[in-house]
């Protein structure tokens, strides 16, 4: 009994060293001058763009990691189609490679100075320090998630219904929208919010793309960076705390959908 209570208390304390505390920090530091100046500091305009644009890029990115995600699942899953071993593989390459890294790869790549990025500005495209390499940045980095929750949830509904309702006259499009997606439903929702909480923190590699251009390329976590390192902390605690309460919210979404997903399998 002793080592059990013993075992909790060191959980709880190192819960609330790692997360309780610096929320409370925040809290106290976004407020630290009352709402007031709270609201002032976060409806700034260069606030609002960074938070505006990390929404934006945060959307695009769910939109297109949706549909290759599935895709993509669909292909690992099914083992039906030549190489399928080497997408596998490649699917978990943003979980071992830096977003750091990430971002500069796809600089030397697509940067101004490079052959594909200097043709691309020649014909009016810019993708490195633009939103779209904001964008090409945070895919990178979120692929993964929604690939990984369905490639499971897949192999173990297996294909005699599709099978069923092929024999059955059905169009493929039809059998995946009546047949595949209520099965892979919640999974797909669950790996989709897993995207959005990655996607909406997303640092090192949106560092190394954007250039960080205030009301330009500067995204929230970079707004925050910044406005630390200019020592104007109410500002960085502001948009932090609107971050966090985002997180919270996602956190909820998440709990919520892996209870549906226990009661599906069910």
């Amino acid at each position: 009994m002793k080592r059990r209570i013993g075992l909790f208390s060191f959980v709880y304390v190192w819960f609330a060293l790692l997360i309780i505390l610096p929320v409370i920090g925040m809290l106290s530091g976004a407020f630290r001058d009352g709402f007031g100046q709270f609201w002032v500091q976060l409806t700034k305009p260069d606030a609002l763009f960074s938070l505006r644009l990390t929404f934006e890029i945060t959307a695009i990115t769910v939109i297109i990691n949706t549909v290759f995600g599935i895709l993509t699942s669909i292909i690992i899953a099914r083992r039906n189609m030549r190489g399928w071993q080497v997408v596998n593989a490649i699917v978990d390459i943003p979980f071992a490679v830096s977003p750091v890294i990430a971002g500069l790869a796809l600089l030397l790549i697509y940067g101004p100075n490079t052959f594909i990025g200097g043709f691309l500005q020649q014909n009016n495209v810019k993708l490195m320090f633009a939103m779209p390499g904001m964008v090409m940045a945070t895919l990178f980095v979120t692929f993964p998630f929604v690939v990984r929750e369905l490639v499971p949830v897949l192999r173990e509904i297996g294909t005699q219904q599709e099978e069923a309702a092929l024999t059955l006259g059905a169009s493929g499009w039809r059998i995946f929208w009546r047949v595949t997606l209520p099965e892979i439903k919640w999974s797909l929702i669950y790996g989709m919010v897993l995207t959005i909480a990655r996607a909406q923190g997303e640092f090192g590699a949106v560092l190394v793309v954007s250039g960080s251009l205030i009301m330009l390329t500067q995204t929230a976590t970079l707004y925050v960076y910044q406005a630390t390192v200019n020592s104007q902390m109410q500002g960085a605690y502001a948009v932090s705390l609107v971050l966090a309460a985002t997180s919270f919210v996602i956190l909820l979404l998440l709990h919520f959908v892996r209870k549906r997903q226990g009661v599906q399998r069910v």
